[in-house]
């Protein structure tokens, strides 16, 4: 069945986001075909304003609509902890569990070869810069806990060293998840949860 142009069109760039296949992309539009003029024009408005409105931070390169994000803004965080994240979804994470109440340093990604990412296609430079006049006393490594998120933490780790300052270097602990039966857990994660063990 041939589809109108704008039809497929529609279709085609929902499929390019991360998780939409072709049937989705094709129900989400054919959803939109049934809303009113206005909401599709609302739609419209929010993809359009992404590039128009958002920044990134100039201190810890969140995503923005000021200069200086709200997190970076607020005087009541504790300054003198970062934590460091690949991306601003992270930065959603850690904050919905409000244990966190430090700065962020958001990466752009992790170091990737296989992907062509380097250190220097990250905001590796910018954090040092950063580490070097802000006087920070914590930094807390929270890249992912895989294989790109490993290299990355261990690079860093090594820059901070090189620095020479007094900088306690931590790392998020990775283990069971709550709720989770140890039967099931594979070997490194069980390995993972008997080292990143704790007083009781």
């Amino acid at each position: 069945m041939l589809l109108p142009k704008s039809v497929q069109n529609l279709i085609d760039e929902f499929s390019k986001l991360p998780g939409i296949g072709p049937k989705s992309a094709a129900r989400l539009t054919f959803y939109l075909l049934t809303k009113p003029k206005q909401d599709i024009e609302s739609l419209g408005k929010a993809v359009l304003s992404l590039s128009e409105n958002l920044k990134y931070c100039q201190q810890c390169f969140n995503i923005s609509e000021e200069e200086v994000c709200s997190i970076c803004q607020d005087e009541k965080r504790d300054r003198n902890v970062l934590a460091i994240i690949e991306e601003p979804l992270d930065l959603i994470a850690l904050e919905r569990t409000t244990a966190f109440n430090g700065l962020y340093h958001v990466l752009g990604g992790a170091i990737s070869p296989i992907n062509g990412i380097g250190p220097e296609e990250l905001r590796i430079s910018q954090l040092i810069t950063r580490l070097k006049k802000d006087g920070i006393g914590e930094v807390i490594l929270a890249t992912d806990p895989n294989l790109e998120g490993e290299a990355t933490a261990a690079y860093i780790k090594e820059k901070i060293f090189e620095l020479n300052l007094p900088i306690k270097i931590t790392r998020i602990a990775r283990g069971l998840p709550v709720g989770g039966d140890l039967e099931y857990a594979d070997e490194v994660t069980l390995r993972r949860s008997l080292e990143g063990r704790r007083d009781y």
